[in-house]
């Protein structure tokens, strides 16, 4: 994630020097803490949670659970990841719905924080949950709040209440009593409302903010943050926690490339949960927090839990099971390749997903040259193909992928690599669906593997001398014949070393393994 990449990398950087280390003194600890605390401080994360926490993990390190530990750096580890869920919230902590339809959620925070999309991003998370929720537009004095509110509710697919035209027109406490009112006629289950901001923290916000809470007795107020506010969240977040209160915290702008201090602080110093994080600028860039697992991508230790249910929504499991059938009886088309990318693209960022694999962050400069849009591009090509070219790519003549190139925009060349790609692909899930072990071109046969008739025996050696002298080979091919054994230094040997020494050249058999495996 964007926001914590810094603070990920000089963390590393921390522990990577620890792990040299067998045992660990005061010295190391009192160094690494160090270290930690202005990796803390350049992310902008607030001074006071920035004390605690270091003095927990210096505490906890001189302990008896490092000092005893087989591996003392892991332990340290682990120590500072789990100190990092404790600041980040502990338990991951649920919405709270109401016993009796409907639930009221009222969104809370600064002008800018991003309040009006993020409503539109809660609201298409509860459809998918099954919920039915409605959105209110409350924000009448930002220019074109209700415009753009309707707009969001348009994408995410949802009612939006707005029964004034805002501008400066209208009473936000009247509209909100209304729309609750209106949800339980109409029988919305969840009711969000939008409320206004201020570009900086003022008594007529909090007072207006706190009459539409007395109006509306909503079950959960959600603040929104801006994660990229550093220092200021920490006096943000207090000044609403004295003039409205609110029971969670939502998180936006987690995908920007500051520093992110705000999400390390803000549930510290509030008591209050964060609830949510969103992650980017689509409505599905959204998702509920997960302290533990946001400490283990801040560490760099992923976070596979997350990356498994994005996969579990995206994917159909009777279609995965179709396909894996037909890749095992060797019938898999380009149609079943472009439906499993549409399903992966489905899935939501790629980079955003492999940047949820342990050690990911060592993958920074090649993820950053991943062209996502290739994907696209490939989409494209298959696209551009007539039903029986995507059932038997072996159709594919010269003047075919011309078309094809010329109907996708692409060149003959990129048709050709995909169509080699796509064997390429085929043939190793082939192995795997067939219990095998593909080889990865590059890289020769895995020792074991099984490759060739062997079926993982062991072959034999043949006897015979490997000398690249032909003199030397001769002479001693001819005493393994006879059954003695050969002389130490039967043909001479360079620079009037003792035989034994001498390098050896590849034997002919060698020379033919080497000129087969290159193709020649």
């Amino acid at each position: 994630m964007a926001t914590f990449g810094t603070l990920s990398d000089r963390l590393a950087d921390t522990f990577r020097n620890l792990r040299t280390k067998g045992k660990l003194s005061a010295a190391d600890v009192d160094g690494t803490v160090r270290e930690i605390r202005r990796a803390l401080l350049e992310a902008d994360v607030s001074l006071d949670v920035v004390k605690a926490f270091t003095a927990k993990v210096r505490d906890r390190a001189l302990g008896n659970e490092v000092s005893k530990a087989l591996n003392p750096a892991q332990q340290v580890v682990q120590i500072v990841n789990e100190e990092l869920v404790g600041i980040l919230g502990g338990q991951h902590r649920r919405l709270q719905f109401a016993k009796k339809p409907p639930t009221v959620i009222m969104l809370a925070g600064l002008q800018g924080a991003g309040k009006t999309t993020l409503a539109g991003k809660l609201a298409k998370w509860l459809v998918k949950d099954g919920h039915t929720p409605m959105l209110v537009a409350a924000d009448l004095q930002r220019p074109n709040a209700v415009n753009q509110l309707q707009v969001v509710g348009s994408q995410a697919g949802v009612h939006v209440f707005a029964p004034e035209p805002g501008n400066g027109v209208g009473d936000p406490v009247r509209v909100a009593k209304d729309a609750v009112k209106y949800a339980e006629r109409q029988q919305y289950d969840t009711v969000i409302v939008d409320t206004a901001g201020r570009l900086g923290v003022d008594a007529e916000l909090m007072k207006q903010a706190a009459n539409i809470r007395k109006a509306v007795d909503p079950d959960e107020v959600l603040f929104v943050i801006d994660a990229m506010i550093g220092q200021d969240a920490v006096a943000t977040a207090k000044a609403f926690q004295d003039g409205v209160d609110f029971t969670g915290v939502v998180l936006s702008k987690l995908d920007g490339d500051a520093r992110g201090g705000a999400a390390l602080s803000v549930a510290s110093v509030t008591g209050r949960p964060i609830i949510f994080a969103s992650t980017g600028e689509s409505l599905d860039d959204f998702e509920p927090f997960h302290p533990d697992r946001m400490a283990s991508r801040i560490l760099d230790l992923g976070d596979m839990l997350t990356l498994i249910e994005q996969a579990q929504e995206a994917f159909d499991e009777d279609e995965a099971r179709k396909v894996a059938e037909k890749i095992a009886s060797d019938q898999f088309t380009l149609d079943d390749f472009l439906g499993q990318m549409q399903q992966l693209r489905g899935a939501g960022s790629l980079k955003k997903m492999i940047g949820m694999l342990p050690g990911a962050g060592q993958m920074k400069q090649q993820l950053d040259q991943f062209d996502e849009k290739e994907i696209v591009r490939t989409e494209a090509i298959i696209q551009s193909m007539t039903p029986a070219e995507r059932k038997n790519h072996k159709l594919l003549n010269g003047s075919r992928r011309l078309r094809i190139a010329r109907g996708s925009g692409m060149t003959v060349t990129d048709v050709n690599q995909l169509i080699a790609r796509f064997e390429q692909a085929a043939k190793m899930m082939r192995t795997v669906a067939r219990g095998g072990v593909p080889q990865i071109p590059g890289m020769g046969p895995i020792p074991g593997a099984g490759f060739g008739g062997g079926r993982g025996k062991q072959q034999p050696k043949k006897k015979g001398s490997r000398s690249g002298n032909p003199a030397k080979r001769a002479a001693e091919n001819a005493a393994i014949a006879s059954g003695a054994k050969p002389a130490a230094n039967a043909g001479g040997s360079g620079f009037g070393l003792g035989g034994d020494a001498a390098p050896t050249g590849p034997s002919e058999d060698e020379l033919a393994s080497l000129q087969k495996f290159l193709g020649r």
